[in-house]
């Protein structure tokens, strides 16, 4: 038997290895995958998942996950209290949470009382780094609030080609923004993303993959943005950015 057809051996375990069609949860939900790859369906979107990356999922979001060959995923559900602040919140690779999720999958919990400890160490790293380091609300207006989520999407995207695939003028989303959120676009836009970044160096990350998760080129590009908005010096985000910033 090929190694990778052992997946399938415990059959109501072979969704690790191999994926499942579109179903829901009423708590929120967490795909991690160990091993490999995998493709996540919801919104009619993809998102490709790697080896210690994770997808957090809000209840009750529609979604459908295939696992590539050779790959494993898990999927805890986590105690209702432990929201994503969207519906589907890509976490990338998460020190602490891999060290909980790898103990897990040593531990091995089947009954409730043995799995609950491990939801509540999930839930505290969760909470954890999901804190805002930087204060950023969304927009009430629905339209440019569906334009702020493509912004976060899409870094790389003008506020004018956004504002125009939304139809609306560049100036009426700029403000809608400076109305709803107290930032122009830009620097709400920038916020967003230093708080992908803080969060990912809560979770034991370090300066470099931090930059990329947050969708900075370089190191220096993510500490020169925290040096600005925060007025950390530079010198000292580099020696310990979280503690420079105030700790975990």
């Amino acid at each position: 038997m090929p190694t990778t057809s052992l997946g399938t051996v415990v059959a109501e375990n072979a969704i690790r290895f191999l994926g499942h069609d579109t179903h829901q949860h009423d708590e929120p939900h967490l795909v991690y995958v160990v091993t490999g790859s995998a493709r996540l369906t919801a919104d009619d979107r993809q998102w490709r998942i790697g080896r210690n990356e994770a997808l957090w999922l809000a209840p009750r979001v529609p979604h459908a996950l295939r696992v590539d060959p050779g790959g494993m995923a898990l999927g805890p559900l986590l105690d209702p209290a432990d929201q994503p602040r969207c519906r589907l919140q890509p976490l990338g690779v998460i020190p602490a949470l891999t060290e909980v999720m790898t103990t897990a999958l040593g531990a091995a919990p089947t009954t409730p009382e043995q799995v609950e400890p491990f939801r509540q160490a999930l839930g505290r790293v969760l909470r954890g780094i999901s804190r805002q380091y930087f204060t950023v609300v969304l927009p009430v207006h629905p339209t440019v609030r569906a334009l702020a989520r493509e912004a976060l999407r899409t870094p790389a995207a003008t506020l004018e080609s956004l504002a125009e695939r939304h139809r609306m003028s560049a100036r009426q989303v700029q403000r809608v923004f400076l109305d709803e959120t107290g930032l122009p676009f830009t620097r709400w836009r920038n916020r967003a993303r230093m708080n992908a970044a803080v969060e990912h160096l809560r979770g034991g990350g370090e300066l470099t993959a931090a930059a990329r998760a947050a969708g900075y080129a370089t190191r220096a590009g993510l500490l020169r943005a925290l040096s600005r908005e925060s007025g950390v010096p530079v010198n000292a985000l580099t020696a310990d950015a979280v503690g420079a910033l105030g700790g975990g």
